[in-house]
């Protein structure tokens, strides 16, 4: 398919993970692909090396998003790899899962900046560089609907991501670039993996819960966020998408 062809996309946390499955589906659709790491360099050279396989197009590039000289120099190097800008995936993101009176100053401050200072400064250093018919797409998470307990810093770090996609959407809309998120439930990957938590008793949880009886893959979600970022959802901004096969 090339319903993303001659479109360029930046996406943040793409290493691994979710994020490694939405930079081959937009490179399989066509897109020419930035894939940020922040710092596993070999992980994400792989997820180049898959997509150039497969005849995509795609380059790695190492960068903090929570400084914003970084976020600068990515999307400085995607522009003058590629010539323009027109996809922004703010993927990026870690949770940490503690009682409310282990709450700490670090581990706030740290979920917070990559979860929510990350894709503000992400979007507004992409924002200069995008024009008419562009598309941002913020991961966010379904747990801002099912509230896991001992969650709270984490909840609310992608809460605030539900509401900056509303503004972003308002602020940008004028300029032709929708915002939108995707928000997934509980997805098999690395992460949850060494987390513990697929095979766990929550795993099991929420498969009973699901309407549709499991958790969720990779390949689940990286379809919806090539959709956002495709002419196909021209008329979509400012949704929060769930990607949690009905768990709310």
């Amino acid at each position: 398919m090339n319903k993303l062809k001659d479109k360029v996309a930046i996406v943040t946390g793409a290493s691994k993970g979710i994020g490694a499955g939405i930079a081959r589906q937009l490179a399989a659709d066509g897109a020419r692909v930035v894939v940020n790491y922040a710092a596993n360099q070999h992980a994400a050279d792989r997820v180049v090396a898959d997509i150039e396989a497969a005849g995509g197009v795609a380059m790695a590039v190492g960068a903090d998003i929570t400084r914003r000289t970084e976020v600068e120099a990515l999307v400085h190097a995607a522009i003058r790899a590629f010539g323009r800008l027109d996809i922004v995936v703010n993927n990026a993101g870690i949770y940490q899962f503690a009682r409310i009176e282990e709450t700490t100053e670090e581990r706030y401050r740290q979920q917070f900046d990559i979860n929510v200072l990350g894709p503000l400064l992400v979007a507004g250093v992409a924002a200069a560089h995008l024009g008419k018919g562009a598309s941002i797409i913020n991961i966010g998470s379904n747990v801002t609907r099912v509230f896991p307990a001992e969650s709270a810093i984490y909840t609310g770090s992608k809460g605030a991501i539900d509401a900056i996609t509303g503004v972003l959407a308002r602020e940008l809309g004028p300029r032709g670039i929708r915002v939108n998120a995707v928000n997934p439930g509980l997805i098999d990957t690395e992460g949850t993996q060494a987390a513990g938590v697929i095979g766990s008793d929550f795993h099991a949880w929420y498969e009973q819960q699901s309407p549709l009886g499991r958790i969720g893959q990779v390949q689940d979600i990286a379809p919806i966020v090539s959709y956002l970022a495709s002419d196909d959802a021209r008329w979509v901004t400012g949704e929060i998408i769930l990607g949690s096969g009905g768990m709310r």
